[in-house]
C-alpha cells in the first residue's frame, strides 16, 4: 500500500495545482538530489585544488625567478656598479651599497613568490561558501518543516 503526499505548487499568484507523489519517490528523489549536490561540490573542490597547485606552481617559478635574477645580480651588477662607484669613493663601500640594493630587490621578488604558494592562498573558498549556503539552507528547510504541523 503505497502512501502518497499532495503537494500544491503555485503556477501563477492566486492559483495552484495539485501534485500526488508517494512518500518512497520523493525520498529517492531527495536522495538523488543530495548525492548529486553533494558530487557537484567535490568537482568544484578539486577543481579550486587544481587553481590552488596552479597558484602554488607560479610561485615556485617566480621564486625561482627571483634567485635567478639576484644570483645574476651578485655577480654582473656587483662587478659593474662597484668598478663605477669605486671612482668616487671607498671600494668597500661601493660593493656594499651595490650589494644591498641588489639583495633587496631579489628578496622582495622571493616574497611575491613566497604569498602565492602560502597555506591560505590554497583554500578553496568557493567550496566553503557553497557548503556553507547548502547547510544554512538544509536548516532554513528543517526549520520551516518543524514549524508546519
Amino acid at each position: 500500500m503505497a502512501v502518497s503526499v499532495e503537494t500544491r505548487y503555485p503556477e501563477s499568484p492566486g492559483a495552484a495545482f495539485e501534485d500526488r507523489r508517494s512518500i518512497p519517490s520523493l525520498l529517492k528523489r531527495l536522495t538523488d538530489d543530495i548525492t548529486t549536490l553533494f558530487r557537484k561540490e567535490i568537482a568544484l573542490a578539486q577543481s579550486e585544488t587544481s587553481d590552488a597547485l596552479d597558484r602554488a606552481k607560479a610561485g615556485a617559478s617566480a621564486m625561482a625567478v627571483g634567485g635567478a635574477v639576484l644570483f645574476a645580480g651578485l655577480i654582473y651588477i656587483l662587478g659593474a656598479a662597484v668598478a663605477g662607484l669605486a671612482e668616487v669613493m671607498e671600494v668597500w663601500l661601493a660593493s656594499l651599497i651595490v650589494g644591498a640594493v641588489v639583495a633587496l630587490i631579489g628578496y622582495v621578488m622571493l616574497q611575491r613568490g613566497k604569498r602565492r604558494i602560502e597555506p591560505a592562498a590554497m583554500k578553496p573558498e568557493r567550496t566553503a561558501a557553497a557548503l556553507r549556503k547548502d547547510k544554512d539552507m538544509i536548516k532554513d528547510k528543517d526549520m520551516t518543516h518543524r514549524r508546519t504541523p
